[in-house]
């Protein structure tokens, strides 16, 4: 050897006094990645003899998960002849093995360095209390088996790195957009929500981390404008802490929503537990995702065990991966809708393909009937001027129902197309029961079905406010409807006052009369009560064409009733155990009840 420089080269590139030097690995290197020298505790487990290593560069063998940020801190090392230290996984035939590295520049007789001396220790897999209190170590949490080789790698280099990397790096907008891409590579919503939560927990080594959908799907979920209730539709979390998936969370009682919602911008709570209960966080870390500035989810990040400082290298993570995951959120949401409405149309389309098919006949049957007894007056086929008058009569009430049915036909029509508009005007009840009464009494007695009708105990008339000819085809066809159904028993029509205030066009009003019509007919059974109020649906096409009809009374019932803001439902126990429809209708002005209840009526009067 000829000088000093040269014999401390020769004395690193000898395996042996690699492994003098102590350290689990331990290896020479140049600035371009080729190994000079190589020794690993672990090598012979892994059959990675020195023969094998040096000579080679790292991207061919063991070596740096991403090559190319790590050969930026060897250059930086030599260039400012400074050592380097930082954590980095090194991996090799898909393990994955993470390290607390130093590089050191190996200096030669005229002050310049070419070549790095790189020694290393190997990191735990998991967290223990020491590490996560002195924050020296790195958190790597089993990974979850749904997310891909690529994806994993990803984690771990983020997970490995995030507390000394910058925002502006390479390699931190490599992961940044990978994982943004994975999770907008599907259009399913779960997943997008699981592999949220399973990225962001695993890469901020995190104790819980879950989302929760701004807008529930659940038509019986109603939020109060106040304080809206959000429920944790996925979520991510260490084994030793209970899981939350699935919980409804107040907005009111979770730190930082509120502000995270306004701003659209993720904010760093810290609290201390004021009970034992797992759920509560030393730290959180929330953000709401959004799309055209509309937020459409929010993302919570726990640390339970300890308090911790975001760094800003984490917070610009989760600031820049909820705008991607917003858009994905929206996207999919969007796909949803069209895939629902597409399922909807199709199914629109089946039903009033068969809606035609069984109405068909109802519509040729009253039009044969009027063409057949107009046939018998032209051809002079009546015996006598009573019966010529009897076929003539018989033609009338054929086209009356024929024009029954097509007005169904146009008033469906009319309200899908949405230009029904109603107006609406203060309505006696009593007057509208009445013309009930008298349109049904020749259908009851012919029937011989009992009727009845109770109505509240009242000092003065009641009054709603609707529209009096819709209201009264509503009860029509509800009682027209009870009639053909029941062979036996009787129909009953009751009410009930619900004083709730309310608002409709401007108009402050004191509450709601639901009115009640009940029967004693073939009943409907369970399966099929929740597709009654579908437009085109008939329950059984032979008992529609047994009855008569176009099975579009209930519908329409509904459609009008709604544009008058109220509410119709529908109950049976089953078939042959009777059927009772009840609608509400706005209540114009609250009536004065009588204390006593008199023998011919009852007194329902309820508070909401």
């Amino acid at each position: 050897m000829n000088s000093d420089a040269d014999f401390q080269l020769s004395s690193l590139a000898s395996n042996d006094f690699l492994q003098e030097l102590g350290a689990e690995l331990v290896f020479t290197q140049d600035a371009s990645g080729k190994y000079l020298s190589f020794y690993w505790q672990q090598a012979d487990r892994y059959k990675l003899s020195p023969e094998k290593i040096v000579g080679c560069q790292m991207s061919e063998t063991f070596g740096p998960v991403a090559i190319a940020p790590y050969l930026d801190r060897v250059r930086r090392a030599i260039n400012g002849q400074m050592p380097e230290r930082f954590s980095y996984p090194f991996s090799y035939e898909d393990q994955y093995f993470p390290f607390d590295l130093v590089i050191s520049p190996v200096l030669t007789a005229n002050g310049k360095a070419t070549k790095v001396l790189v020694m290393g220790r190997m990191l735990p897999h998991k967290l223990n209390a020491q590490a996560i209190n002195s924050q020296e170590l790195i958190a790597y949490p089993a990974l979850a088996s749904n997310l891909d080789l690529h994806q994993k790698m990803l984690i771990q280099i983020a997970g490995s790195i995030r507390r000394t990397l910058p925002p502006s790096s390479e390699l931190y907008h490599k992961i940044l957009s990978q994982i943004a891409q994975n999770i907008r590579r599907t259009l399913d919503l779960k997943t997008i929500w699981q592999q949220t939560v399973d990225s962001l927990g695993q890469v901020l080594g995190v104790t819980r981390c879950i989302i929760c959908a701004y807008k529930e799907e659940d038509e019986n979920y109603e939020p109060s404008e106040s304080n809206p209730i959000f429920k944790v539709v996925a979520e991510y979390h260490q084994e030793a802490y209970p899981s939350m998936l699935g919980l409804e969370l107040s907005e009111a009682n979770q730190p930082g929503w509120s502000q995270a919602l306004a701003s659209l911008e993720p904010l760093a709570v810290e609290r201390i537990p004021v009970t034992n209960d797992s759920f509560e966080p030393y730290s959180v870390l929330v953000a709401a995702t959004s799309y055209q500035d509309q937020p459409n989810a929010l993302i919570c990040l726990h640390q339970c065990n300890s308090v911790r400082q975001w760094s800003p290298v984490e917070v610009e993570f989760v600031r820049e991966l909820a705008v991607q995951v917003g858009t994905a959120i929206a996207h999919a949401t969007l796909y949803q809708e069209l895939e629902q409405a597409r399922a909807e149309a199709v199914a629109l389309s089946q039903l009033k393909s068969q809606f035609l098919a069984n109405t068909s006949h109802e519509l040729r049957t009253p039009l044969n009937g009027m063409l057949g007894f107009l046939k018998l007056v032209m051809d002079g086929m009546a015996d006598d001027p009573e019966e010529e008058h009897q076929f003539i009569q018989e033609a009338y009430r054929s086209a009356l129902h024929l024009l029954n049915l097509i007005n169904d036909v146009l008033d469906i029509a009319k309200i899908e197309a949405g230009k029904m508009q109603l107006e609406l005007a203060p309505i006696k009840l009593n007057e509208l029961l009445q013309e009930v009464e008298n349109f049904t009494q020749a259908q009851l007695q012919q029937k011989q079905l009992n009727f009845k009708i109770q109505k509240p105990a009242t000092e003065d008339e009641i009054i709603v406010y609707g529209n009096y000819q819709r209201l009264l085809q509503v009860l029509l066809n509800l009682v027209g409807n009870a009639i053909k159904f029941t062979h036996e028993g009787g129909i009953s029509i009751s009410m009930e006052t619900i004083k709730k205030k309310i608002v409709i066009q401007n108009r402050e009003l004191p509450g709601m009369v639901k009115i009640r019509v009940a029967d004693t007919g073939i009943g409907v059974s369970l399966d099929k009560q929740e597709k009654l109020f579908q437009s085109f649906f008939q329950v059984d096409g032979d008992r529609t064409r047994q009855y008569g009809g176009t099975g579009l009374g209930l519908a329409i019932s509904q459609k009008l009733v709604e544009a008058m803001r109220g509410t119709v439902n529908f109950y049976s126990m089953g078939e042959g155990l009777g059927s009772t429809v009840t609608f509400t209708v706005p209540l114009y002005q609250e009536p004065v009840m009588i204390s006593t209840q008199s023998a011919e009526s009852l007194d329902f009067f309820t508070l909401d």
